[in-house]
């Protein structure tokens, strides 16, 4: 019987693919460059354990605070910096120069602005709030009734609970009310990319299945994270409803490589998958709003050392093209 290949390769063989053949992208907000592929799919069985990718170290406490993060339905950034995570500093503090240029407030290096982030509250309360990210959309979904919201996430739980056999368990962050250029109120247009849009949840054979359609994919820095961030979810709302774990899907619309990811991503896919570790999640989580992250446990994690790579803070929008040397491998 022929040895079953490791689940890890099916990303790295999606990174070898953009490499070889995919089409070269200009972010049109900032000029950032990639090769990039449309359509791809990855799938993993969390029967045959937790998939932390083990090619690089992926930062697992940053997959687990930014999950609660998510999940409490939080907006600003502070609780992320208390925790000493700094994923998301980037995005408040893009708007905080806005505001720079604009002559409303004093100039402030980044470590700056998170250091007063940490130790300021009414200065977070300010500058640290990013509306409309995945955990407001996910648990308080904006309408049209003043005051009142949506809280998707617990809405998918209890539509399982009642129907096991729904097809409509899904929870949404593409708002076109609020989306970029489409967005009828300027001042209230979400200011950094919503990236994993849209996961849907389906029991079959008695486990519950997860799949999450991501419209765009950083594939060396952020889907690693995705990954994780995602599995996580679904054991979570697997033991939540009284199934087994069955598969998270992982469907992509346009995964791309940056152009200064290339060397490091080659470096990755030289080496070996190890076995994936296991997650274990404490029994007394029984309700979403009971989820915390020391209740998590991570064991058997045995990854290659981490390979680093700058973030590319895009998502904007400048009219006119211009033009650049071809992008290559």
């Amino acid at each position: 019987m022929a040895k079953q290949k490791h689940p890890e390769y099916q990303y790295l063989d999606l990174l070898k693919e953009i490499l070889k053949s995919g089409v070269e992208n200009i972010d049109e907000g900032t000029g950032a460059r990639t090769l990039s592929v449309f359509g791809r799919q990855i799938r993993f069985d969390l029967s045959e354990g937790f998939p932390l990718l083990t090619t690089k170290k992926v930062y697992w406490k940053g997959v687990l605070q930014e999950l609660y993060w998510f999940i409490s339905g939080q907006t600003n950034i502070k609780y992320l910096v208390d925790q000493n995570v700094h994923i998301w500093d980037d995005y408040p503090y893009k708007i905080y120069k806005e505001k720079v240029a604009k002559g409303e407030v004093s100039e402030m290096t980044k470590e700056e602005f998170v250091q007063k982030i940490a130790e300021d509250e009414v200065f977070a309360d300010k500058y640290g709030h990013l509306y409309h990210v995945y955990g407001d959309f996910w648990r308080h979904w904006p309408t049209r009734t003043s005051g009142k919201t949506i809280d998707q996430l617990r809405w998918l739980i209890n539509e399982i609970k009642a129907d096991p056999y729904a097809r409509n368990a899904v929870v949404n962050v593409w708002n076109p009310e609020y989306m970029y250029n489409m967005a009828p109120n300027p001042d209230e247009a979400v200011r950094f990319p919503l990236c994993h849009i849209l996961y849907q949840v389906s029991v079959k054979g008695g486990k519950l299945n997860l799949q999450l359609y991501q419209r765009t994919a950083d594939m060396f820095l952020g889907v690693p994270f995705n990954i994780a961030s995602y599995a996580l979810l679904t054991i979570l709302l697997a033991q939540i409803l009284g199934y087994k774990p069955g598969e998270f899907i992982h469907t992509f619309g346009d995964a791309h490589i940056y152009d200064n990811h290339f060397d490091q991503v080659r470096e990755q896919i030289k080496r070996k998958p190890k076995l994936f570790p296991t997650i274990t999640i404490d029994p007394s989580v029984k309700d979403i709003d009971d989820f915390k992250p020391e209740f998590v446990t991570l064991e058997n994690y045995d990854s290659h050392p981490p390979l680093k790579g700058e973030l590319s803070v895009v998502g904007g929008f400048i009219a006119g093209k211009k033009v650049r040397p071809p992008l290559s491998a």
